[in-house]
């Protein structure tokens, strides 16, 4: 038996083009807009629940832009932000285990500290494939 073990992939960037355009349509499949939704460890608590347009947004190149700003009118539940999830409208998962923080993080956000009922704009989305 030989086994190969392949590391430091680098795909095309035609391959990076069209997975992001197939998370695209994936988040865009269903009837309903797809949404972020930002919570605590685990999501164990939703924090903010923020629907995207529709369509959400476009790919350039490697490079998947949503369509911004999109806003929370009134966050679900008071917490820390740990990490997000993004969603179709059929309610399931599309990415998880983005993480969120003031600096260096998937989200980047002005305060990680939500409060229930506290407006949250999110000004800026773009997902890069690596």
């Amino acid at each position: 038996m030989i086994g190969i073990l392949i590391m430091a992939i680098d795909y095309s960037t035609l391959t990076k083009t069209a997975r992001m355009d197939a998370v695209l349509s994936t988040l865009d499949a269903s009837v309903a807009p797809a949404y972020i939704e930002i919570g605590t460890t685990g999501m164990a608590s939703v924090l903010a629940t923020l629907t995207l347009a529709d369509p959400s947004g476009s790919v350039t190149g490697p490079a998947l832009s949503f369509t911004m700003p999109q806003s929370d009118l009134a966050a679900d539940a008071t917490g820390t932000a740990a990490e997000a999830r993004l969603r179709n409208g059929d309610a399931d998962d599309v990415i998880t285990g983005l993480t969120v923080g003031l600096t260096g993080t998937d989200i980047v956000l002005d305060s990680v500290d939500f409060t229930a009922g506290q407006t949250v704009t999110l000004n800026s989305a773009v997902i890069t494939h690596g």
